[in-house]
């Protein structure tokens, strides 16, 4: 079982920056992938960024402004997001993917709200 717990989110103004973490209750090197995924109202959940122990992966939308990163000393993944827009509005979880010999189990953080006022 993986816990997940996110911090970081809050109100901002277009163009600010806003700094998010997920700490996990485990090692992290014992996770395949772990990313941020977020969900504006009346909308699906969608893929932010993705981190692997040696690559990264970015939404269309977010790349070159959000960077994900990894403390492997602190079991944390955090998201940068810089120029931030509107259209960013939404709340965003941590997610973590394991993979076993018949399937991969996901793990969800409770989410963090990001507002990005115009």
């Amino acid at each position: 079982q993986v816990q997940l717990v996110e911090s970081g989110g809050g109100l901002v103004q277009a163009g600010g920056s806003l700094r998010l973490s997920c700490a996990a209750s485990v090692n992290i090197f014992s996770i395949n992938v772990m990313g941020w995924y977020r969900q504006a109202p009346g909308k699906q959940r969608e893929l932010v960024a993705t981190i692997t122990s040696g690559s990264t992966n970015y939404a269309g939308s977010v790349k070159g402004r959000f960077t994900i990163s990894r403390d492997n000393a602190k079991n944390t993944v955090h998201l940068q997001m810089n120029s931030l827009k509107p259209e960013d509005t939404a709340v965003y979880y941590c997610n973590a993917q394991k993979f076993t010999t018949w399937d991969t189990r996901n793990y969800w953080g409770q989410g963090t709200q990001v507002t990005v006022s115009s």
